[in-house]
């Protein structure tokens, strides 16, 4: 009930249909629990994102580099973007990070968003078939 209350009292600041569907669909992975931890790598230059994929795969240590190459501000704390619900981050990152078959601990990407190419490792899901803690 408080959900649907919430999401009542906000849609009349979601004018475009993009956001309020948005907007619900946010608010539907937050009542059903969804929710993650992971950490990322922000880079402008896709060859840049895959000269360090290959570097993690090596055995490169995934927030080291995030310190030394990540242009999100997130890259001072080795690339952890903390817990968060479904919803929250642009969609090409709900898909990779909310999708049963991503494995905790494997290094994805290169994720393109508006942000630039993104290496993403999930450390926990809860709500999602199949997940568990790293």
């Amino acid at each position: 009930a408080q959900v649907s209350y919430s999401y009542r009292g906000s849609l009349g600041r979601c004018r475009q249909p993009a956001m309020r569907t948005w907007a619900f669909a946010a608010l539907l992975a937050v009542a059903a629990g969804k929710s993650a931890t992971a950490s990322h790598i922000l880079v402008k230059e896709e060859a840049k994102c895959e000269e360090l994929k290959t570097e993690i795969e090596g055995g490169g240590d995934f927030a080291a580099l995030a310190k030394k190459h990540s242009t999100c501000p997130s890259g001072k704390s080795g690339g952890s973007l903390g817990n968060f619900n479904q919803g929250q981050m642009v969609p090409e990152f709900d898909k990779v990070i909310f999708d049963p078959a991503t494995e905790m601990g494997k290094t994805y990407g290169c994720v393109k968003t508006q942000f630039g190419y993104h290496l993403i490792t999930v450390v926990k899901r809860e709500g999602v078939k199949g997940s568990e803690e790293l």
